[in-house]
């Protein structure tokens, strides 16, 4: 047991390390590119009150790239990562399928639908100073979670295949809605195209601020309730007869998963693979005990969307490549991977 949490420490103090010096590379890369050593002397500046000999002109400049700009994005990255991860880690372990990910009962088609008509109907329309795309996004996924919940709800139960037909019946429909909506967008269609394929251009400190409040409340609760996914994974009934109200512990969880997922596709679009690639490649080394794989998923969730935006906007700069690009060519060859693999059972 002794030697079991130890291995635990190491995980998660690797991934923080891996999370900090990507975090700080995202940070110096980039039109202006900032050396990797000074980047860290001006955070080290502002954490600890160190002091800098960099010229007062360039240090102004640096510092204006860095907190004004480019830690916003980065910060905002590290909290989809979190939110996607996390999300992917419940969904894989309520429905007990390696293939779950967080846009599985039709987050992101609702997401996308919310987002279609915000920049096609409603165009021009704000809220306290926000654009109205992220704030329909979330509410369009927000809202396809209830009817996909209550369409597979048989009274009080909330059966795993029904939910998961559910959401692909849901999700087909509205895709179709949103195809149409676009094609009446005309010269709105390709705002709409890039939004779909995932990113973080012009995003800032309030974007963080959208997201932020979602991870604040989920990812405790997804944490306190790891030891009963643990249990889950031996089966509904199983789970009952070892003491845990396995439906209500299946709906609070579904609920928070899908919250965090909508408020990450709102203000990034959709980002695919990324909640179900990385709970996979955490699981091959932590094993599939929640305690450990949640809070190691969120680190690497977070390194892993960090370094895919860093490549998104720097491999052929200024053009900047849709984030969704960058993590589909990760994650298909996963995915195919993951396909050959579920014939020997990952679970």
């Amino acid at each position: 047991m002794h030697k079991f949490k130890g291995k635990n420490i190491i995980y998660i103090l690797f991934l923080l390390v891996l999370l900090g010096g990507i975090i700080i590379l995202a940070a110096s890369l980039g039109a202006v590119s900032i050396p990797f050593v000074t980047t860290l002397k001006i955070i080290a500046s502002k954490v600890f009150g160190t002091k800098l000999t960099l010229d007062e002109n360039i240090l102004s400049i640096y510092e204006t790239i860095l907190f004004k700009v480019r830690f916003a994005r980065v910060v905002l990255a590290v909290l989809v990562g979190i939110a996607l991860s996390v999300a992917g880690v419940v969904y894989q372990g309520i429905f007990k399928n390696p293939m779950a990910d967080p846009y599985i009962i039709g987050v992101s088609s609702g997401a996308a639908l919310g987002a279609t008509l915000a920049a096609i109907v409603f165009k021009g329309f704000g809220v306290l100073g926000f654009s109205l795309v992220p704030v329909l996004a979330f509410v369009g996924a927000t809202i396809t979670i209830f009817f996909v919940y209550n369409l597979a709800r048989t009274g009080t139960k909330v059966p795993v295949a029904t939910l998961l037909l559910a959401g692909v019946a849901i999700g087909a429909l509205l895709h179709a809605i949103t195809s149409f909506v676009m094609v009446l967008g005309g010269k709105d269609l390709h705002f709409i195209i890039f939004w779909l394929m995932g990113g973080f251009s012009s995003k800032n400190w309030d974007h963080v601020m959208v997201v932020l409040p979602f991870l604040a409340v989920g990812l405790p609760l997804v944490f306190y309730f790891s030891r009963d996914l643990n249990l889950l994974l031996l089966g509904e009934e199983r789970a009952q007869q070892l003491g845990i109200e396995a439906e209500k512990i299946k709906k609070i969880l579904i609920v928070v998963a899908s919250l965090l997922a909508a408020s990450a596709v709102a203000v990034s679009g959709i980002v695919g693979f990324v909640g179900l690639i990385v709970p996979h490649m955490v699981r091959l080394v932590t094993g599939p005990d929640h305690k450990i794989l949640i809070p190691c998923s969120a680190l690497f969730g977070a390194s892993f969307v960090v370094f895919s935006d860093l490549l998104a906007r720097t491999l052929m700069a200024p053009t900047e490549i849709p984030l969704g690009v960058i993590t589909a060519l990760f994650g298909a060859p996963f995915f195919i991977y993951l396909l050959k693999r579920s014939k020997r059972g990952l679970f």
